[in-house]
């Protein structure tokens, strides 16, 4: 069975619902994102312009992505019955995006189809893990959290086994082919994710109307998100690790080929972050459902700080073996335990706004990264690029302590 019927209609981690937000996943992070930095050698060679130019279209995505995110809360304070058409329409819209995006001819055309991408993928990130999640009983919601956040890891495999494809001198229209696969794959996705959520929900929605609000469920959103007593910690860990992750994906592969790395090879190594992901995800939600704590959250971050200073050594192996530890403990675990550990603290009708305030800052983090990780590039060239996102890593890291510090001494009084 793929999916097990729990108390109130709600599901074990493992079911449609999530096993088609994962897939959605792929296109919402692996390649509606994080591709970018995959084909950047190619999409150079064709439309110019330097990596450090080319690394501003990041912040270009991440303010369309900070929009997003701000639009969102109002919408779904209004229409909070029309999750289901705004996620098919904006996921739908995402694929066909990214098929736009390969026809751009020049840095201002491509910075614009960045934009509406980082736009829509901010709506289709919110809206997927929202209904996705209400459809899992609440002790297993970090299990399925990682299993909808691997697909993220997924699209980064696949993405690096186009490599000889878009990096290679020799087929330079490659990375346009590439994005109008992943954007038909992204309508595909679409249809199934809407296709399962509207067959199944009549069972989960009955059981959200009829639930009462807790005593604080009128608490104010920002008093939740920005107080240090509850949630500040956390969400400013996810701010920096946001500025850390982006610069470290954007900027690795530039960096692998300038130290003559063939394609295929480059390639692998992208896709090895992703596989060590997809055990990440899995993993990283049976963590936080287990220790829902910030000190779990941490512990990942710290080791991702330790995988980024691989690229200082001048050491291939290091380097290599430094991503892999990122893709193993520090991709997919911080969106996906700051997503678990939001839904454990936060009152159930203020979590998609609280989720959708968290990712604007997330995205204000992504949108900081690529300007700083562009500036060192161009002063100090693609290693110290790569290597400046350790910095936003390890305070990732000390935030995420103390968030759990925080909760250790809540639990004692």
């Amino acid at each position: 069975m793929l999916e097990e019927e729990g108390d109130m209609g709600t599901k074990s981690a493992f079911n449609w619902i999530t096993l088609w937000a994962s897939l959605l996943f792929v296109v919402i992070l692996g390649f509606s994102r994080l591709s970018y930095g995959m084909f950047l050698p190619g999409i150079q060679r064709v439309i110019g312009g330097s990596y450090g130019q080319l690394g501003l279209l990041g912040t270009v995505n991440f303010i369309g992505y900070l929009v997003g995110t701000l639009c969102l809360p109002p919408l779904i304070a209004r229409y909070p019955a029309r999750k289901p058409i705004l996620n098919g329409i904006t996921c739908l819209l995402l694929g066909l995006t990214l098929i736009g995006s390969a026809a751009s001819d020049h840095v201002i055309q491509l910075g614009l189809w960045r934009f509406a991408i980082g736009w829509l993928s901010a709506f289709a990130t919110v809206l997927v893990l929202s209904i996705a999640l209400d459809a899992v009983r609440p002790a297993e919601r970090g299990a399925a959290s990682g299993l909808i956040w691997l697909g993220g890891s997924a699209g980064i495999l696949a993405t690096g086994l186009f490599a000889p494809l878009t990096i290679d001198p020799s087929h330079l229209q490659g990375w346009r082919y590439a994005w109008v696969i992943m954007g038909v794959f992204g309508v595909l996705a679409a249809f199934g994710f809407a296709f399962v959520t509207r067959t199944k929900g009549d069972e989960i929605i009955p059981s959200r109307i009829e639930s009462k609000p807790s005593d604080n469920e009128s608490e104010p959103v920002h008093r939740l998100l920005w107080s240090p007593k509850k949630l500040l910690f956390l969400v400013s860990s996810y701010f920096f690790f946001g500025s850390g992750y982006i610069i470290y994906f954007t900027y690795l592969i530039p960096y692998l080929v300038s130290k003559g790395i063939p394609s295929l090879y480059a390639g692998l190594i992208w896709s090895g972050i992703g596989f060590a992901g997809l055990f990440n995800g899995w993993i990283g939600g049976k963590a936080i459902d287990r220790w829902p704590s910030g000190y779990t959250l941490a512990s990942g971050l710290t080791l991702g700080t330790i995988g980024v200073c691989g690229v200082t050594t001048n050491n291939m192996f290091l380097t290599v073996l430094g991503a892999a530890l990122i893709g193993l403990v520090s991709f997919i675990t911080p969106p996906l335990m700051t997503t678990a550990l939001l839904r454990r603290h936060v009152p159930p009708r203020a979590y998609a706004a609280c989720l959708s305030l968290a990712t604007a800052v997330f995205a204000a983090g992504q949108m900081l990264g690529p300007l700083v990780g562009g500036l060192v590039v161009e002063r100090y060239g693609l290693q110290s690029g790569v290597a400046s996102s350790a910095i936003f890593m390890a305070i990732a890291a000390a935030l995420a302590g103390l968030f759990g510090h925080r909760q250790r001494k809540l639990v004692e009084r």
